[in-house]
């Protein structure tokens, strides 16, 4: 064969190679966003105009932490989160889609263009207000251990060489323990359901969690006591926005403010957390139009 021929041949199965390549890398992934997302700017996020002309509103919120954010008998999600995020749908006139989130899932989500909103019981962390934007705040958190009865840990200390501490993916409960008790062991989930059944079969010594979700666990499962009611420091719980999508962020902040002069979360307290809390931990918990206590 001769060169020139040999040239010619190497260029056409470059050139389709080439064509080959390119159809492929146009393919997109069709799990990685939900529909409406079109609209989406080049930032990764939809800004306010484009929600509101789109018609639904995408929150992440969780599906298996009751009394916050869980889906009920008849399928539909309920809890303190999503009384809020019902509120938010009505006041920007669209639908609320809910978008079931796991806590590790929760910052990906908002860089991904799944949610325009996080409303998954999410505290607020320096850490985390480096890729997302945080809301004002709605809800007082601390972290808190529950144990079994026959082995109440009420102290961190009380933890041997071989115990292990239940944590989710995640949450600040791991980050706090990873960063201030490296030495304590810990098992880790993606769910809470996944964590509350390893703590009822005794998979591990106590279960670390935001003191709320612990506290809540103890009341509903006999058998179970929180030792440890408050760890670390005081923080506070906000809706998330994407990094830098102001438009959005303004308005919940507006929108927080404005709840807050009609006593909307105390009212939220005592549509869905009162039965599970009761009233001595209303003021304690709520934080109403985004001003917190000192």
């Amino acid at each position: 064969m001769k060169f020139s021929t040999w040239k010619r041949i190497t260029a056409v199965a470059l050139a389709l190679a080439l064509t080959f390549a390119l159809a492929a890398c146009g393919k997109g992934d069709s799990g990685a966003a939900p529909a409406g997302d079109a609209g989406s700017d080049a930032a990764g996020f939809r800004t306010l105009d484009e929600i509101k002309a789109s018609g639904t509103v995408n929150i992440g919120v969780f599906s298996d932490k009751s009394p916050f954010g869980y889906v009920d008998e008849n399928g539909d999600y309920q809890g303190y989160d999503v009384y809020f995020a019902q509120r938010i749908g009505e006041d920007l006139g669209v639908e609320v889609n809910y978008v079931s989130t796991e806590a590790a899932n929760r910052i990906e989500y908002l860089q991904t263009g799944k949610v325009d909103i996080i409303l998954a019981n999410f505290t607020v962390t320096e850490e985390r207000a480096q890729e997302v934007d945080f809301a004002l705040p709605y809800m007082n958190v601390a972290l808190g251990v529950v144990s079994p009865d026959e082995r109440v840990i009420t102290s961190l200390d009380e933890l041997g060489a071989d115990d292990e501490v239940i944590v989710i993916s995640g949450t600040t409960a791991e980050t706090y323990l990873e960063k201030n008790n490296p030495e304590i062991k810990l098992q880790k989930y993606d769910a809470y359901a996944e964590a509350k059944t390893a703590l009822e079969n005794g998979n591990g010594a106590a279960w670390a969690n935001d003191n709320t979700e612990v506290i809540a666990f103890a009341i509903e499962n006999p058998g179970y006591t929180v030792g440890i009611p408050s760890l670390g420091s005081a923080d506070t719980i906000a809706p998330a926005v994407t990094k830098g999508n102001d438009t959005l962020l303004n308005w919940l902040n507006d929108e927080i403010m404005a709840l807050g002069a009609e006593n909307f979360f105390h009212t939220d307290y005592e549509a869905t957390l009162l039965d599970t809390y009761g009233a001595d931990y209303e003021d304690t918990l709520v934080v109403e139009g985004g001003v917190t206590a000192g």
